[in-house]
């Protein structure tokens, strides 16, 4: 362990001359060891992690040694958490003497102690399983080995929470969870007890957490505003505030072409201000005037870019007949080596490089001449009428001038043959023009009887709809008919039932009088009475019996089946808003009136009694159809 101790010391360059102490100090070597990460054992007072008493004057807030960084506690193997073993090997921990008492490892069988998620910005640890008679000064002993410790809050219940000064020194408290704690040598229970330390959740913690993660929120927005505003491109300089001596000096940039865009800007921005009135109106418009001046440099600048760009094409097109009229010269050399007189001449590997050369030179060929002919193509679709008349003059003049330069000769009739192929292909394409214009309106018609048929048949189809709509109506309207005809039927029964009513009502007062007067018994009277009850029973009897027509249709029919069925289950009748709501739920367009006219229209089926008394005065109706059947 020495030897290794020595090794450590020496790979991170401390001399042993530089640390001031004794090879052979048990302290000097415990503090050595601590300062590279290693547990000693059986060293008593010995520190868990490196401190500033290893090395006599060091100042923690300068590098251990020149060019050397400090060592960060949290880095495996400088501090006191060790460095992670490797998989197949598991943690052994040693026992750690401490003044007061003894700190005995786990079993390294058992399964390492469980912790929950750490809270951002933990500061703080639960130490749980503490010995009943360990004091808070015990507690900062062992604790403190880890660094630095800001609080320490004790319970009754063996147990407290320690705040450390830094996040790193929780790991380190960590590193003592399941250790056995004994005090001194006392073997009593209360002396002794199984640590459990944990991440604990503090507010102190969260809030210092958050303030810093908000420092660097800042930090961060600070750096990218910076390199926002690094990279932003340069503003447009200020406009100038008008005034008389400005306006003089814009007049004269005006005037200057290599300073007119910049003055420009400069006026157009005055004008927007609404700096023209009457006093600056002139000055203004001598401005303007001298902006419109330049319009004519401008177009003839224009002009000139135009006349170069035409020169370049010429350049470009005679460039390209030149290097067209060489093709032609090459492929005529190959075409005359390919002749009986020379090709025998020639060896078989010869004749294979002479035939893929002529090849090549002819793809090449084709190539040139395509572009240039697209080139002429696109002169002639901007050529006008009158330039066109002129080519035969300009070919004459070129056959006039023949006998002077063969080849200028030669490249002219080759121009113009070039000519001839053009327009008979361009005849050809306005041909396939017309044939797919033809094609085009054939299609067409096509699809517009298509269209006329779909329209027809959305035509038929609406007109059947609407005829179909229109025997619904008459039929509403008949069925209207009839039943104003039955509304006015009923009016005039029940008229008529009025006055029959007023005329028994008189007749009985009459009778009453005569009996009285004439001193009749009270038999007399209730005889009267029904006589006049059994008129009025005929008379309705009779009403009814003209009411009551053959049924109309087949759905009075199945409802008259059905209010049947429901009032020959109901032996003691049912009003007419219960039987209502009966039919409603298998009808829902028909009404109470309805129903009650139909009840009315047969009285042999149904009758209406009245039962109550007072306000509880109640229409029930009743099916009577088989009390008829029984007395007949």
């Amino acid at each position: 362990m020495m030897a290794a101790a020595a090794d450590g010391l020496g790979s991170i360059a401390i001399d042993t001359t530089q640390l001031n102490m004794s090879v052979t100090d048990p302290t000097a070597w415990a503090t050595a060891m601590n300062n590279l990460g290693m547990v000693p054992v059986g060293l008593a007072g010995q520190q868990l992690v490196s401190d500033s008493i290893c090395v006599p004057g060091f100042d923690p807030s300068l590098n251990m040694m020149t060019g050397i960084t400090p060592i960060n506690p949290m880095i495996p193997g400088m501090g006191l958490v060790p460095p992670p073993p490797p998989t197949d090997m598991s943690v052994v921990k040693e026992i750690i003497h401490c003044k007061s008492c003894t700190l005995f490892p786990p079993n390294p069988n058992l399964p390492p102690p469980s912790t929950r998620e750490r809270p951002p910005g933990c500061k703080t640890v639960f130490v749980g399983g503490l010995p009943e008679n360990a004091t808070e000064e015990i507690i900062q002993e062992v604790f403190e080995q880890c660094g630095d410790i800001t609080a320490i809050r004790k319970s009754k219940k063996n147990f407290c929470h320690i705040r450390f000064a830094e996040e790193f020194m929780v790991d380190k408290a960590i590193y003592l969870s399941g250790y056995r704690m004994r005090l001194g040598s006392s073997t009593d229970k209360k002396d002794s007890g199984r640590l459990h330390v944990d991440f604990a959740q503090a507010r102190d913690d969260f809030y210092e957490w958050e303030c810093k993660q908000r420092m660097l929120a800042r930090e961060e927005r600070h750096r990218r505003k910076l390199e926002e505003d690094r990279l932003r491109p340069p503003s447009p300089p200020a406009i100038m505030h008008y005034s008389e001596h400005e306006a003089t000096l814009l007049a004269e940039k005006l005037k200057d072409d290599s300073k007119f865009s910049e003055a420009i800007t400069v006026l157009l921005t005055w004008i927007e201000r609404g700096e023209v009135n009457r006093r600056s109106a002139n000055q203004f418009y001598s401005m303007v005037q001298s902006a419109n001046s330049h319009v004519r440099r401008l177009m003839n600048e224009k002009a000139n870019h135009e006349q170069e760009m035409e020169q370049a094409k010429e350049n470009f097109k005679d460039a390209l007949t030149g290097i067209l009229t060489q093709f032609e010269q090459i492929v005529a050399v190959f075409n005359a080596s390919a002749r009986q007189k020379a090709w025998d001449h020639f060896s078989k590997a010869q004749r294979k490089n002479i035939d893929i050369w002529r090849k090549h030179s002819e793809e090449l060929r084709n190539a040139h001449s395509e572009q240039l002919m697209g080139i002429r193509r696109e002169e002639e679709m901007e050529m006008s009428d009158d330039e066109s008349t002129d080519t035969p003059n300009k070919k004459m003049r070129v056959d006039e001038s023949g006998p002077k330069d063969v080849s200028k000769n030669a490249l002219a009739a080759q121009a113009y043959a070039l000519k001839e192929e053009n327009d008979s292909l361009r005849w050809q394409l306005d041909a396939y023009r017309n044939e797919v214009e033809l094609l085009k309106q054939e299609k067409g018609q096509l699809f517009r009887t298509e269209e006329n048929l779909t329209k027809d048949q959305q035509l038929q189809f609406l007109q059947q709809t609407m005829q179909g709509m229109q025997q619904q109506l008459l039929s509403i309207q008949e069925e209207l008919k009839n039943k104003k005809s039955e509304l006015e039927q009923a009016k005039e029964e029940q008229s008529h039932t009025q006055a029959l009513l007023k005329v028994l009502q008189e007749q009985l007062k009459s009778a009453k009088e005569l009996a009285e007067t004439n001193g009749h018994s009270h038999e007399d009277a209730n005889e009267i009475n029904v006589l006049t009850v059994a008129l009025v029973n005929q008379d309705r009897e009779n009403n009814t019996e003209k009411r009551s027509q053959g049924l109309k249709s087949e759905k009075e029919a199945l409802l008259i089946g059905i209010i049947s069925t429901f009032l020959h289950v109901h032996p003691f009748g049912a009003n007419i808003e219960y039987l209502w709501s009966y039919m409603q739920q298998l009808d829902s367009k028909i009404s109470a009136n309805e129903i009650e006219m139909l009840l009315m229209r047969l009285p042999r089926m149904f009758k209406q009694e009245f039962t109550g008394v007072g306000a509880t005065l109640e229409k029930r109706w009743k099916f009577c159809a088989f009390e008829g059947i029984k007395t007949t």
